[in-house]
């Protein structure tokens, strides 16, 4: 799926004024090694401003926010997975992460859940200061074992540019049993316009393994777009954990090496390669083995 003619942020332009926004988009894969395998399929996803959900739920009869409907957004599915809320949840990992500036605005590219069924292998916190600049990124990840880690990721200088967004992360989280822990993760983010673009790239020390990327057009949440979204890709949320099994059945059946789950870490790093050990108080007491760079 193209964005049309928007490469840079520029061209892009600011993030929608709405509460809420559809995201009708496209999701690949492509991985490389041992045995090459890819895979393209359309989602659907939104965009909220998390400062104003009450808004968000009066955008649609369709859609609801904590509620059950054709479309909804679930507090409890993101964050600290609790259904407190979620602002002071974003400001307190971000300090934790050395940003003592809590963000004027707040937006999160998540999955809906539909018709009350919901998953979501990635969400994005989008963290803006007053005056519209990206100041930080929060990569929240899961995978069907129920388990999230969140990568906290102020932008440094040099991350940001007339592209986007670039930024890396040692993969410390456990994903998927065909894929490694000691790797890294390379983010390319075209930050929500009029449309949105999440690359990652994921890398040994061999180079590239694998390729990921969401791409969508963004537009104004209304009845008639979630009927239309529904109609092109009924039960997105059922599709894309039936995808997830269904491509892990096909890597099995090509005979892709074999990782087993590890203890999860804590969850939220704010430092790259920092995975905090879990304690009875959760405090930040140690760091878990990391992959280098790639090539390094």
């Amino acid at each position: 799926m193209s964005l049309g003619t928007a490469t840079t942020v520029a061209g892009n332009g600011p993030p929608p004024d709405a509460a809420l926004s559809l995201c009708d988009g496209a999701v690949m894969h492509a991985r490389f090694r041992p045995k090459p395998h890819r895979f393209h399929y359309r989602i659907v996803s939104l965009l909220i401003d998390i400062d104003r959900l009450d808004e968000a739920g009066r955008a649609s009869p369709l859609f609801s926010v904590d509620r059950f409907n054709l479309y909804a957004f679930r507090r409890a599915d993101h964050g600290p997975a609790d259904g407190s809320d979620l602002r002071a949840w974003v400001e307190r990992e971000l300090a934790r992460a050395g940003l003592a500036e809590p963000p004027a605005r707040i937006l999160l590219h998540c999955g809906p859940r539909v018709l009350g069924f919901g998953f979501d292998p990635i969400s994005v916190w989008f963290c803006y200061d007053a005056g519209g600049t990206l100041t930080a990124l929060v990569y929240q990840v899961r995978n069907t074992f129920g388990d999230r880690h969140s990568y906290v990721a102020p932008v440094a200088p040099g991350e940001a540019g007339p592209d986007g967004i670039r930024q890396e992360r040692a993969k410390l989280f456990h994903v998927s049993p065909f894929m490694d822990l000691a790797m890294r993760y390379r983010f390319r983010i075209l930050p929500p316009g009029r449309g949105l673009r999440i690359r990652i790239l994921e890398v040994d020390r061999d180079g590239p393994m694998l390729a990921a990327s969401h791409v969508a057009r963004l537009q104004p949440l209304t009845s008639a777009g979630i009927a239309r979204s529904f109609l092109r890709v009924p039960w997105v949320s059922l599709k894309v954990v039936g995808a997830i099994h269904y491509e892990a059945l096909r890597l099995w059946l090509k005979g892709m090496p074999f990782f087993g789950r590890p203890e999860p870490p804590h969850p939220v790093s704010h430092r790259d390669g920092v995975a905090l050990r879990k304690t009875q108080g959760n405090e930040e007491t140690g760091a878990a083995p990391i992959a280098g760079p790639a090539g390094s």
